[in-house]
């Protein structure tokens, strides 16, 4: 699974003023990323926005992003929820050559015990053509898929190859690290953390600011997966600021603002998000001009 050792990243689903899907922002989004050296794209994960989107409006994201990438990246889907049968029967009906893995979140709202969240993710993964990737995100989910957990998963299922870990525990992190399967990969959720996960052993990022700055987020993550320690930090404290104000109204408003600043998309998210601020928006612009050609 090398393929998705370095920085991946969590598209966006660009909206039109009028909240329609806007397929030509998501491929100017996608040709930005690639130009910019990331590893690989994930599609309809949370900051696509994934839970306001319809089963049609889901498709033309898929079918847009596959075809602006063009073969030239992996692929990663984003198929999840909280029921299980009704995750496999979607990956079931899904075309998904055009594939490499799937990404699918914890049960969310339901709270399974530690054995139902390891039930669930086996079932799903003896069901599935392709690999899983679990999507850890206590903040979302309400509930913590727990290290020994995880390291049950990775032992007893060999579909299941990685998790996206965004707890934002390092000591969490670690236990994981220590305790994995060698080929099992850990990789960050969390843009903060995620030179900490590398340097602790991880395999890199799913990143949501990597598809604003791609060029200097892979490259922080390239540096510290080879022991460029000092490089790695630089790049990290120099993209510190723009990282906590991508998220402090929340995501994905933070990194459509970013997009929006950069002429490649609408800054427009669905309810019940809310779009950014005119403060942070003005914020967000002034901490990537040292990564553009903007005139703040």
């Amino acid at each position: 699974m090398d393929k998705f050792v370095g920085t991946g990243v969590a598209l966006v689903t660009p909206f039109k003023k009028d909240i329609s899907v806007d397929t030509m922002a998501l491929t100017s989004v996608v040709n930005h990323c690639i130009d910019g050296g990331v590893d690989y794209l994930v599609v309809l994960g949370t900051t696509a926005e994934a839970a306001t989107l319809s089963d049609i409006e889901k498709q033309l994201v898929i079918s847009t992003v596959v075809c602006a990438n063009a073969g030239r990246l992996p692929l990663v889907l984003g198929i999840g929820g909280n029921n299980t049968m009704a995750i496999i029967e979607t990956i079931k009906n899904q075309n998904l050559e055009d594939f490499d893995a799937i990404l699918s979140v914890s049960p969310y709202y339901n709270k399974p015990s530690q054995e139902g969240i390891y039930r669930h993710f086996k079932t799903i993964a003896e069901s599935s053509p392709l690999p899983i990737i679990i999507y850890n995100v206590p903040g979302r989910t309400a509930s913590n898929v727990l290290p020994e957990t995880v390291v049950r998963l990775a032992l007893n299922s060999k579909n299941i190859v990685g998790i996206k870990e965004a707890s934002g525990d390092l000591v969490q992190v670690m236990q994981i690290i220590k305790d994995k399967p060698k080929d099992f990969l850990v990789i960050s959720g969390d843009d903060a953390t995620a030179l900490a996960t590398v340097l602790a052993g991880g395999s890199g990022v799913i990143s949501v600011l990597g598809q604003g700055v791609p060029n200097e987020f892979s490259s922080l993550i390239k540096a510290g997966l080879s022991g460029q320690v000092d490089a790695a930090y630089k790049l990290q404290y120099d993209l510190l600021e723009v990282i906590h104000l991508v998220f402090e109204e929340g995501n994905p408003a933070g990194i459509k603002s970013v997009l929006e600043a950069l002429g490649l998309s609408e800054g427009t998210v669905r309810l019940p998000l809310v779009e950014a601020t005119d403060d942070l928006k003005k914020r967000i612009k002034g901490s990537i001009k040292p990564y553009t050609s903007l005139q703040v």
